[in-house]
């Protein structure tokens, strides 16, 4: 990385030394140049070799990288840019260039709840302008699912911040059962984004529960003083949620094994976007396949089913399949009088 940090330096230095045509510039007057550049930007007092300086000028002149500096020799000793105007900082940007700035700026725009990135936003903001201007009649090629209108976004870069610090909150949260919202202190130790929500894992206090609340359901969110912070220094979310289809985790439940029929028209579906990474394929037929999850029973798993309507069919265990079953007869009723 130093190494074409210095390069960069140089590139720049003579590129800003060629634009200035009052003056004539030598082999050995951008050679100094270069030398003095190093040593202000990087400390770097050794100066820099002719060698050094001939084969970046061979470097600008080339395609290797994008620059095709039209530079020439003036009476066999002044070296100048042929084109009055030009300079390796007004390149055009290829299309290769605009479709990563592109994607670039797309997913940075996913992020923008938090600080760090709104302190990018500046710069965001001129590539966006950038490849507007760039690729006007270009239509968009990447597209990430969003909710601008989701709630809750707001506490993103606030809840990061007081974890961040280790600092314990209040919250004032309403869940979808509760008539009314209820405050309470809370050691939160991890963010987490599901099903484009996104969702605050800690505990109340010493001894109590983890707890998994959504941001949409937060109403405030304050700072509480002197109380010491509860870290969970064993706490590991891959393995935490390992077992589980979401965010909802059942106390007291352990992982069992689910059989799930899939028919063929939505086999290809499953199988090549599993509905959980202990996905394993137990046999396939003409008519559809029989799949396999290790899983704990909950909300988001029933949910995943239920999305496949006719499709899928729990075959095991009788609980899971009992309740499914349940879930599409009550479902039946809300059509059979229309």
């Amino acid at each position: 990385m130093p190494a074409n940090r210095n390069a960069l330096i140089r590139y720049k230095t003579i590129d800003k030394c060629l634009q200035n045509r009052f003056r004539k510039w030598t082999l050995d007057s951008l050679i100094e140049a270069c030398s003095d550049a190093l040593y202000e930007y990087e400390g770097i007092d050794k100066g820099v070799s002719r060698r050094t300086v001939q084969a970046d000028i061979q470097i600008m002149r080339s395609d290797k990288l994008g620059y095709n500096a039209p530079i020439i020799v003036v009476d066999k000793k002044y070296y100048t840019y042929e084109e009055p105007d030009y300079s390796i900082t007004n390149i055009p940007l290829t299309d290769q260039d605009l479709n990563k700035l592109t994607e670039v700026v797309e997913i940075l725009g996913q992020f923008k709840g938090f600080s760090h990135f709104q302190e990018l936003g500046g710069i965001v903001q001129k590539l966006e302008d950038h490849v507007y201007t760039q690729k006007t009649k270009q239509r968009p090629i990447i597209d990430f699912e969003k909710n601008e209108q989701l709630k809750g976004l707001q506490y993103l870069d606030v809840l990061y911040q007081h974890i961040l610090r280790k600092q314990v909150i209040q919250i004032t949260y309403k869940s979808f059962k509760a008539r009314t919202a209820q405050a309470f202190n809370f050691h939160a130790w991890l963010l987490k984004e599901f099903n484009n929500r996104w969702f605050l894992l800690g505990t109340k206090g010493e001894k109590q529960p983890i707890m998994t609340l959504a941001l949409d359901r937060i109403e405030a969110v304050d700072l509480v003083e002197n109380v010491p912070y509860i870290q969970n220094e064993n706490f590991d979310a891959a393995k935490y949620y390992e077992h589980v289809v979401g965010v909802t985790i059942n106390e007291g439940l352990r992982p069992e094994e689910v059989d799930i029929f899939v028919d063929r028209h939505n086999a290809p579906y499953v199988l090549t976007k599993p509905l959980h990474h202990s996905q394993e394929v137990l046999s396939t037929n003409n008519e559809g396949v029989i799949i396999r999850i290790k899983v704990v029973h909950n909300f988001e798993l029933e949910r995943l089913i239920l999305g496949f309507g006719e499709a899928m069919r729990v075959l095991k265990p009788e609980q899971i399949k009992k309740r499914m079953k349940n879930k599409f007869e009550k479902g039946l009723e809300n059509y059979s009088d229309q």
